[in-house]
């Protein structure tokens, strides 16, 4: 027979070497993106069980979408990720321009593409300082902010806002770049290029670092197929998919964008896709830039009804996000408002997995798995 206790600190000091103990990590807890709650059920040191806990953070989005016009779910939309905002706006626009069968301006195209890389950026380089903060290194998370704030000022410059920018519009952008704009974003992401050496040397060249990594967590290629992880997780694992380059929207597919994969599918490795994914969304910004130089003046949206009403029919639209793929399926009844709108997020996905991957490891090597799980808790409850 199987007892069953439920230990917080200081309790049930007696006969645990003979009883299973039921652990709760949160729902407030430091080494989380948000409010996550993780139920373990621990063999001694070794966790035996895990069930992730969601719900704290719902707040309807979806619900909210019903009574919302087309123009003002993309506040909402780009709330459930706050560290990937300009992304997660453009699955909704693309998704109702596609309803509309609206073209959008080639200045549209291409500075969304430029806009969604840097956003990208952004949200890496929160993991690539928060992760080592999570397993003790304090350093790296201020060189990262050094990083965010170069490209921050560029972002807030054009859109006006840090984190939530509402710059996407249907049909284009809410307004054409300032005078001078390319050439500030340029020295931005050199700037940043040539700093990220520092990151790179402080955190791999860590042996503390890598010994808390190198094979811990490791996630198959067939776990992640079996649970749809997909972005830089997936990518760790083998998994050579990449929206961008598989099946591209905005500019893509005049890009080529260089994918980065490991094979290994543990820490390190889900580590290493972030930073090397860095250098290759900064490349893929310099080639927005050119273009964009290169580009004759032209518009920048498209104008719009006073009253924006989509066709009836439903779609489904999905985006290669900074945590992996976010779908977004729409269906219009003919109206101002969406009848339906279903969100497909990164970090659900991401999440499941842990169901799977955190039994027979350690509760030492928890925190350095879950952190490694790049997640938003956000873009899990929606």
């Amino acid at each position: 027979m199987t007892t069953e206790r439920i230990v917080g600190i200081g309790a049930g000091a007696k006969e645990l070497a003979t009883e299973d103990m039921v652990l709760n990590i949160g729902p407030q807890h430091p080494s989380t993106h948000g409010v996550l709650r993780l139920r373990l059920r621990l063999d001694g040191e070794r966790i035996s069980d895990a069930e992730p806990i969601i719900g704290y953070m719902h707040r309807g989005a979806e619900k909210l979408f019903e009574v919302r016009d087309f123009r003002q779910i993309i506040v909402l939309a780009n709330r459930h990720d706050w560290l990937s905002a300009f992304s997660s706006e453009l699955g909704v626009v693309l998704a109702v321009e596609r309803m509309l069968g609206m073209e959008v301006p080639p200045r549209a195209v291409w500075a969304r593409t430029l806009l969604a890389e840097l956003n990208r950026v952004l949200n890496h380089l929160m993991f690539l300082g928060s992760y080592p903060l999570e397993v003790g290194a304090i350093t790296p998370i201020f060189y990262a902010f050094r990083e965010r704030e170069t490209l921050q000022r560029v972002m807030e410059e054009i859109s006006g806002g840090r984190m939530h920018y509402m710059f996407n519009r249907v049909g284009g952008l809410k307004e054409d770049l300032p005078a001078g704009w390319t050439g500030r974003a340029r020295h931005a992401v050199a700037d940043v290029r040539a700093r990220m050496s520092d990151i790179d040397d402080l955190i791999m060249g860590n042996e503390i670092f890598r010994a808390r990594t190198r094979g811990v967590g490791v996630l198959t290629r067939e776990q992640i197929l079996q649970y749809g992880v997909s972005g830089p997780i997936a990518r760790a694992s083998g998994v050579d998919f990449d929206l961008r380059r598989d099946e591209p929207y905005l500019a893509y597919g005049d890009l080529e964008p260089r994918v980065v994969t490991r094979t290994e599918g543990d820490c390190l490795a889900r580590f290493e896709c972030l930073l090397d994914q860095v250098h290759a969304s900064l490349d893929l910004a310099d080639a927005c830039l050119d273009r964009l130089v290169e580009l004759p003046p032209g518009p920048i949206n498209q104008r719009l009804p006073k009253v924006l009403k989509v066709p009836e029919g439903h779609t489904y639209a999905w985006t290669e996000n900074p945590l992996g793929i976010n779908g977004y399926y729409l269906v219009s009844r003919g109206e101002k408002t969406p009848w339906r709108m279903k969100l497909r997020s990164a970090s659900f996905n991401n999440i499941q997995v842990l169901a799977e991957l955190l039994p027979g490891n350690l509760v030492a090597d928890m925190i350095a798995i879950l952190g490694s799980m790049f997640f938003v808790v956000g873009d899990v409850d929606k």
